[in-house]
């Protein structure tokens, strides 16, 4: 029985590829997100450190949501190799500005595995995709929210020690 299921992948090809590279994408982003957090706490910034290193769990639990889905469906799932991230940055709005470029190439991505759940006729993959289209929009919102701390207060001793006060309280609330 085994054998005739695995002859019969219930997910279309192109669709296992773009989620396999999506999988890729989330891990980067942890990756990423653990170097941010690396900069900030070596500078001194302990929360804005927590808040980075909290994002990295966040995209490592996307990875494997994406990766446990994949094989559920009786396909093989990519454990993805990574390059370096970026590690140095010039300031620590460059470092949220780095973030909220990712968070934006991530939902583009997403919105891209949906068009072609769509493209194949791929209803439950569209269905599973539905809490990450969610989850983005919360992520852009957190990432934008922050750099309008920058807006705000400036960039200044003062309004640096001012945005790592805040940095924790920075939440999507829904209505």
């Amino acid at each position: 029985m085994k054998d005739i299921l695995r002859r019969h992948h219930v997910l279309k090809d192109e669709i296992v590829d773009i989620l396999n590279k999506q999988i890729k994408i989330e891990a980067h982003s942890s990756a990423a997100y653990l170097a941010m957090a690396a900069w900030c706490d070596v500078r001194g910034y302990d929360n804005c450190a927590e808040f980075f290193f909290k994002q990295s769990d966040e995209e490592r639990k996307h990875q494997l949501k994406l990766f446990h889905y994949v094989v559920d469906m009786e396909c093989d799932a990519v454990s993805p190799s990574i390059g370096d991230s970026q590690h140095d940055f010039g300031t620590l709005r460059e470092v949220f500005e780095k973030a909220l470029e990712m968070e934006i190439a991530v939902s583009d991505a997403i919105h891209e595995i949906m068009a072609d759940c769509r493209k194949y006729n791929d209803f439950a993959t569209e269905e599973f995709m539905r809490w990450f289209v969610q989850e983005q929009i919360e992520e852009e919102y957190v990432a934008r929210r922050a750099l309008e701390l920058f807006d705000v207060l400036g960039e200044d001793k003062i309004a640096l020690g001012m945005i790592e006060e805040r940095i924790l309280d920075i939440s999507y609330d829904e209505d």
